[in-house]
């Protein structure tokens, strides 16, 4: 096999990785599921779901901190999703960076 042909198929497979990961939809939720986000495998906010129970204008910070939170857990899930994916496709094969 080419050194070429092997680049392009690589190249390919990451292509495929990218659309894939695009598409995919990971929840994670924060405040006891007050506050709840969608990311997808790209780590791109889709979405954020507020109860209203959490929205109180005396207690701000606790919002913003389960918003963040949930971001942050979701934006997790993405990059295990990832890494597990990425470790599917290449077979067990350790390679240095990834």
């Amino acid at each position: 096999m080419n050194i070429q042909k092997m680049m392009q198929q690589a190249q390919q497979m990451q292509e495929k990785m990218q659309r894939q990961m695009a598409e995919t939809v990971i929840e994670a939720t924060a405040g006891g599921g007050l506050v709840s986000v969608k990311v997808n495998g790209a780590k791109q906010l889709l979405a954020i779901t507020l109860d209203p129970e959490a929205v109180n204008k005396d207690d701000v910070e606790m919002l913003q901190d389960a918003i963040l939170a949930a971001v942050q857990d979701a934006q997790r899930k993405a990059d295990e999703k990832m890494n597990s994916s990425m470790s599917g496709m290449l077979g067990g094969l350790k390679l240095p960076g990834m």
